[in-house]
């Protein structure tokens, strides 16, 4: 895979921070696997026409995690990462949009391709491959 070692400007990809809250208050992230790799990270891709950010995320949300719920219009953080494509790696920077998740799918696009699994805010940063995203989850605060 050749990767470009130029200096690059970064394509815009937007993420879901699926979220509910256990018994205890405390918040749960909903990570997902890459389809390729297995390697896990949060629900994400790129800008959709005719979609805010904000709504573009919570559709990546619902295809490959099967969550739907509210989503803030605001981003909470970003991150970089390398992207890995079939030739080539690019930089991408994923703004994150929390969805407080009020119902899981029984059906859902990817669901044959993906695992799921619910994971505290300091375990979610501890499984996530990107270090950009776990120094993002390590940080976050949700109320």
């Amino acid at each position: 895979m050749k990767t470009d070692l130029r200096p690059a400007k970064a394509r815009l990809q937007v993420g879901a921070l699926p979220v509910r809250f256990a018994p205890d208050g405390s918040a749960e992230i909903l990570l997902v696997t890459t389809r390729t790799t297995k390697r896990w990270t949060i629900p994400k891709g790129w800008p959709i026409k005719g979609l805010k950010a904000h709504e573009a995320a919570a559709r990546e949300a619902q295809e490959e995690a099967g969550v739907v719920g509210k989503i803030c219009k605001k981003s909470v953080g970003k991150y970089l990462y390398w992207k890995r494509l079939a030739d080539q790696s690019i930089l991408c920077n994923v703004k994150l949009y929390p969805l407080k998740v009020e119902r899981s799918l029984d059906v859902w696009r990817e669901r044959d391709e993906r695992q799921q699994q619910w994971f505290s805010l300091s375990e979610a940063a501890d499984m996530v491959g990107e270090p950009g995203l776990s120094a993002t989850l390590r940080s976050l605060k949700l109320c």
